[in-house]
């Protein structure tokens, strides 16, 4: 069998599809599989390292400032589409796959709409509980969506909606007990109790601050913390650290990527972080508490409607982007010295996961091509 996956811009769309091709291939190793993105974004990087061949369209996103700069990209915008929608169809024509997969962003656009009018089974994957405009339209015409949310026929036609989670990382099911080892790993020590902060690859500003306002607090309760920044704010952070003596506090370790998530998961007594589709799927796998900051310049405020279907169960803490510096520290002690509370986040954010959900789709996207 052979199947196109297409999707990227940000690692919520690009790993889902990475977890689907492996669920693809677990089941029949003999699966070809071809990546479609988008030139010059994070997924011609990610999908190579693992192990995939992907090709990229010129597609760009339409700005949404207003600056110089901005306006001539978006005059580009059908030059470039009517380019990739072309490139797709030639892309499709050579591959011939038996079914294509769009797992979101521009580049799964343009893929989609081309195999749905060459008649190819197509299906897309829908990782939010608010759904983009791009699988809106194209909802119309693929045969299936897959989706993480309840109510998601506010958006899809009832009849295509397969309710099967969102496809993470196997390696985060069923996560061990933390040892000393996994500590080692961070410079840390088992007997404490460990914050995780991740913002993303590039980062969120608002929870950097509001850590970097706290830090002597979290201190000072003997907490330890694991710190990924964002490539675009470590070295002003560890600038920050420094002129505060606290860069090398025993305390602390600080980066601006986490390559071994499972450790830092596996060492995490609680997670602070945005509400992306991809770390709620993760966090309701490795069952951690969890106090979500959402990002507010998203598109429809997709991470708000994330955070709350988690929040209104009591699986996780909603805190808001513009109250973070007010509330994230108080609301971190409190979580960390109540043990009731963390059972309650713990097991109420266990019922929200669906470990089988790459390969739920995989069979799915099998039976399509058959």
């Amino acid at each position: 069998m052979r199947i196109i996956i297409s999707g990227g811009g940000t690692g919520g769309h690009i790993y889902p599809g990475i977890a689907i091709a492996n669920a693809l291939k677990e089941i029949n190793p003999n699966t070809e599989i071809l990546f479609v993105g988008a030139e010059g974004k994070m997924e011609m990087e990610k999908v190579p390292k693992a192990g995939y061949r992907v090709i990229g369209l010129p597609i760009r996103g339409l700005q949404r400032s207003f600056s110089p700069k901005n306006i001539l990209e978006n005059l580009k915008f059908p030059v470039r589409l009517l380019g990739s929608l072309n490139q797709a169809k030639k892309v499709i024509k050579e591959f011939k796959p038996d079914v294509v997969v769009g797992t979101g962003g521009y580049a799964s656009g343009a893929v989609l709409q081309v195999a749905s009018a060459m008649n190819i089974p197509t299906l897309i994957q829908e990782q939010n509980g608010h759904a983009g405009i791009t699988n809106k339209i194209l909802s119309r015409q693929v045969d299936a969506i897959c989706v993480a949310y309840p109510n998601m026929e506010n958006y899809f036609p009832k009849l295509k909606i397969q309710f099967t989670g969102n496809p993470v990382r196997s390696d985060l099911k069923n996560l061990p007990n933390s040892i000393q080892t996994d500590f080692d790993y961070f410079n840390l020590t088992q007997n404490k109790k460990t914050i995780l902060v991740m913002g993303g690859s590039g980062g969120a500003k608002i929870i950097n601050e509001a850590i970097l306002n706290g830090i002597e607090t979290i201190f000072e309760h003997d907490f330890q913390l694991i710190w990924q920044t964002g490539k675009f704010y470590i070295d002003s952070i560890k600038t920050k650290l420094k002129n505060k003596n606290l860069l090398n506090h025993p305390n602390i370790f600080v980066s601006d990527f986490i390559y071994d998530m499972k450790k830092a998961y596996q060492c995490a007594d609680i997670v602070i972080g945005r509400a992306g589709a991809l770390t709620i799927s993760e966090l309701t796998l490795v069952e951690k508490p969890a106090i979500l900051i959402p990002s507010p310049n998203v598109a429809e405020d997709h991470q708000t409607k994330n955070a709350m279907a988690l929040a209104k169960e009591d699986a996780a803490m909603l805190i808001k982007d513009n109250e973070a510096n007010e509330r994230l520290i108080p609301t971190l002690i409190y979580v960390l010295n109540d043990e009731n509370q963390q059972e309650k986040l713990k097991n109420n954010i266990r019922t929200f996961a669906r470990p089988d959900a790459a390969k739920d789709i995989a069979k799915k996207v099998i039976e399509m091509g058959k």
